[in-house]
């Protein structure tokens, strides 16, 4: 006889019409309950089992670990502080240590396939020890097909803002991938608010993005197909941003973006006019620096980027990728100028713009340079000698029109990569500066952390000795010493001497390391947020307690059904 499943019950027009005739009454069922007896169950054995991973329903939001981890540029950079910001701000806690971590949240860069590699290795690392993962950044974003990438949790580059939502989900053991575009009124923006909670990985150092996307069409770049097209912050956004950083003791401020110069092209604000606004609220002593900038659109500004760059509260440093020395390869680059623009560039300001540094990019190997393209860009360098110089193999991103291209062999590329090198390092930029005195704003500590890490005004790198009373100080120093990327610096005068030892006017400590930026504030003005936060874990705990009685009231009622 088939069951009421395998028969036609679509003539069916109440619930009711499935009883039969023949069927037992509720009495009838009821009527010998009155003799069962329980049975004492013998034998079994039940096990529960440790699961790194709790039922979707027992979760408590907010009580977990979270490990953090970010490769790339100071975008990327402030991106990764913000996502820290809002989870440690909602309860989760943000630690350095990944294996006692609940959750990964791994940012990632795109720009050169090394990077990639990496992120890609921590991924399987990670599914290795059992770790749960979130990732974010320029990879999933301009490859979400990747193959690596399937069913892993995805935040999109410009939806920082909802990481909360896609970590809660990970942690029930749910795959979410939010993309899109930020908007207002249909035209994109910058992308999430400036003023979302953030952790700064230095607490003396806020990074503050105030575009994302480009103006160009890079033949060999990928991070296009991530960022996409230009999207601007209005300028009263970043002027309070930065603002608030100084309230919070920021003595340092760098502005990024794929290219800073391209600034407010599309809401038809220029690059000097933010800056000029931004210089109203820096205190005496803090300083700011300004992001990378292609040579198209700093053109645009010569004369306005000279006054700014001579501003006593701004580094008078720039960072102008060339990547190459040879016009045609950058016209194969699409790179839409040609060497002698980005000559005219440096030449200009260094001529008006006393003592600055101008740093800039090189890309050696690309598949249409040839040995005479390589020695014009080994001239451009033998020319200027850069005091900072970014020298990077080609290597071919996927999707890009240059990965198309017949490639150069790697050990012709390796060759051309090491002669540039060596002539990098052939040269010594802070040669005969012993018994020079500057003034150096102290923010970071040195790689080995013998010392303490200052700039002067040229964003030059002098260490001072490892003094807490130095840090987040203008410190006035005397060179002794100098090597290739650095100058050693000693106090000039007396430690008691209070004159060469300042705070920036005006600035408070910073906050502790570790401290969510933003929130202290709101805090003391309203208790709000408190109370919102204890409500959700009273909420959370209640509905898991209620979850855990029903549960056990539907087993009660099954077995006295037996």
């Amino acid at each position: 006889m088939p069951t009421l499943c395998e028969s036609d019950i679509t003539s069916l027009e109440d619930i009711e019409d499935i009883v039969q005739s023949g069927d037992l009454t509720r009495n009838d069922r009821l009527a010998g309950r009155k003799r069962v007896v329980p049975k004492t169950r013998t034998g079994r054995k039940y096990e529960t089992k440790d699961t790194d991973v709790p039922c979707g329903d027992s979760i408590i939001p907010g009580t977990q670990r979270i490990y953090v981890k970010t490769w790339g540029c100071s975008h990327n950079n402030s991106d990764s502080e913000y996502m820290a910001g809002q989870l440690a701000a909602y309860g989760y806690k943000i630690i350095d240590d990944r294996l006692l971590a609940d959750l990964w949240l791994l940012n990632s860069c795109t720009v050169k396939s090394p990077a990639e590699d990496h992120f890609r290795n921590e991924i399987k690392t990670a599914r290795e020890l059992g770790k749960l993962l979130v990732v974010a950044g320029c990879v999933p974003q301009g490859q979400p097909r990747a193959t690596y990438l399937q069913g892993l949790s995805v935040i999109g580059v410009q939806q920082i803002d909802r990481v909360v939502e896609v970590v809660e989900e990970a942690l029930k053991g749910h795959s979410v991938r939010l993309f899109g575009q930020k908007k207002t009124s249909g035209k994109k923006v910058g992308g999430a608010a400036l003023n979302l909670p953030k952790i700064r990985k230095n607490p003396l150092i806020e990074i503050i993005a105030i575009n994302t996307g480009c103006l160009n069409q890079c033949t060999y770049c990928k991070t296009k197909h991530a960022r996409g097209e230009l999207g601007s912050y209005p300028p009263e956004e970043i002027v309070a941003r930065a603002k608030q950083s100084f309230e919070e003791g920021v003595v340092e401020i760098w502005l990024t973006s794929e290219d800073t110069g391209a600034y407010g092209h599309d809401i038809g604000v220029t690059l000097p006019e933010l800056l000029w606004q931004l210089v109203e609220v820096i205190p005496e002593g803090a300083m700011l620096r300004l992001g990378m900038t292609n040579p198209p659109y700093i053109l645009e500004h010569l004369e306005e980027m000279e006054k700014i760059l001579n501003h006593p509260r701004v580094y008078g440093f720039l960072h102008v990728p060339v990547q190459s020395g040879s016009d045609s390869v950058l016209m194969d680059m699409k790179r839409e100028y040609c060497l002698s623009d980005f000559k005219h560039v440096v030449d200009f300001l260094q001529e008006r713009v006393s003592g600055i540094t101008i740093a800039t990019d090189i890309i050696c190997g690309f598949p249409t340079e040839t040995e005479d393209d390589f020695e014009e860009t080994v001239k451009l360098v033998d020319v200027y000698h850069f005091p900072s110089l970014f020298i990077n193999q080609f290597f071919p991103r996927p999707g890009t029109i240059a990965a198309k291209l017949p490639r150069i062999p790697p050990p012709q590329v390796k060759k051309r990569t090491k002669r540039l090198s060596e002539l990098f390092q052939s040269y010594q930029p802070y040669k005969n500066r012993e018994n020079e005195l500057y003034t150096v704003l102290v923010t970071e500590e040195s790689h080995d952390k013998q010392y303490y890490v200052g700039h002067n005004k040229y964003y030059e790198q002098v260490l001072v000795p490892k003094k807490q009373k130095f840090m987040g100080k203008m410190v006035d120093v005397r060179i002794e010493s100098t090597g290739k990327f650095y100058m050693m610096g000693q106090l000039v005068g007396r430690e008691t001497d209070g004159r060469n030892v300042k705070r920036p006017e005006g600035v408070p400590p910073p906050l502790k390391k570790g401290q969510v930026s933003g929130v202290v504030l709101q805090q003391e003005d309203t208790s709000t947020s408190v109370l919102t936060k204890t409500d959700l874990v009273i909420f959370a705990l209640v509905v898991l307690t209620i979850t855990s009685v029903f549960r056990m009231w539907t087993i009660f009622q099954n077995f006295v059904q037996i």
